[in-house]
């Protein structure tokens, strides 16, 4: 009876058995490129939920201005139907209209409580005007309120959009120094651990240069191995960091920032990258921790 021949093994597969398949070192790669991978993923749904929410807010903002009217009480509606004449006959206008007592009172009751007594109270009267396409000349709008209603000021939210935009900046930026760092700490860890695994089989690697074996084949196996490893720890992170943040509470109507961290749409698709860009740093970092500490066994 004739046995089937058994294949050769492959290089990449006889270059694989020069490291020992299990041990704390192998173990810590996989674990420090899961755990890292995990903190990436937040560290990216933080970065993306924090610009996209000041940038909804700026947007909002940018196309809205409020006119306050501060005036005494026999002058209130007269120079609120002046404000009104000056804004209909304004070029890039979309709409206007005044707040009543009851949308007023809506938006003092989160500071004051309900029950607010708007009509005793001294409040500037409100006027919410939406900017057109193209829209109006905010300086001379300003002259002609102050000449038909001196008791009217526009506010544009220049100076709440300015903060907005620096804030989504450098959330953004702290994003990306977030996961630089991360990727850096990983690279860290697999460095050491891939020293270790070098330094434990320093007899293995004397034997296999006694027998004709290339530092470079010996690199090849340790980088493979710590590649590999890596790899799939950054897998089992990414997948968990995903679960983790499709787990959190969707964004409700009012946009709050807790409530609207996670991915949107193509933004799931940045994750993904994180494997990769995990396994090519643990190429990189391996490949130059072995070829020093093979030196310094010569």
């Amino acid at each position: 009876m004739r046995f089937p021949r058994a294949q050769p093994a492959s290089p990449a597969t006889r270059a694989l058995q020069v490291v020992p398949p299990s041990g704390p070192t192998a173990w810590l790669a996989t674990f420090t490129a899961g755990a890292m991978t995990f903190l990436c993923v937040f560290a990216l749904a933080l970065s993306l939920a924090s610009g996209r929410l000041a940038d909804r807010w700026s947007e909002a903002l940018a196309r809205t201005a409020t006119i306050r009217l501060s005036a005494p009480a026999e002058q209130m509606e007269i120079q609120t139907a002046a404000i009104l004449s000056v804004l209909a006959t304004t070029p890039g206008i979309a709409s206007y209209r005044a707040l009543d007592e009851a949308e007023t009172r809506a938006l003092l009751e989160p500071w004051f409580g309900p029950g607010l007594p708007v009509e005793a109270l001294p409040i500037p009267r409100l006027i919410e005007v939406v900017e057109g396409d193209p829209g109006y000349d905010s300086q001379g709008l300003r002259q002609r309120l102050a000449a038909e209603a001196p008791g009217a000021l526009l506010d544009d939210h220049t100076r709440w959009r300015r903060p907005l935009a620096e804030a989504a900046e450098r959330l953004r930026i702290l994003g990306v120094l977030s996961i630089a760092l991360i990727g850096a700490a990983m690279a860290a860890m697999i460095t050491l651990a891939a020293r270790a695994a070098l330094a434990t089989n320093a007899e293995v690697i004397r034997v296999l240069r006694l027998v004709g074996a290339r530092d470079s084949y010996i690199a090849r196996a340790f980088v493979r191995r710590f590649t590999l490893r890596t790899l799939a720890g950054s897998a089992v992170g990414t997948a968990a960091g995903m679960a983790g943040v499709a787990a959190l509470p969707a964004a409700d109507a009012a946009g709050g920032f807790l409530t609207g961290l996670g991915f949107t749409g193509a933004g799931w698709l940045w994750p993904l990258v994180l494997p990769p860009l995990a396994a090519l740093v643990a190429f990189l970092a391996t490949r130059r921790a072995a070829f020093q500490k093979l030196r310094e066994l010569t």
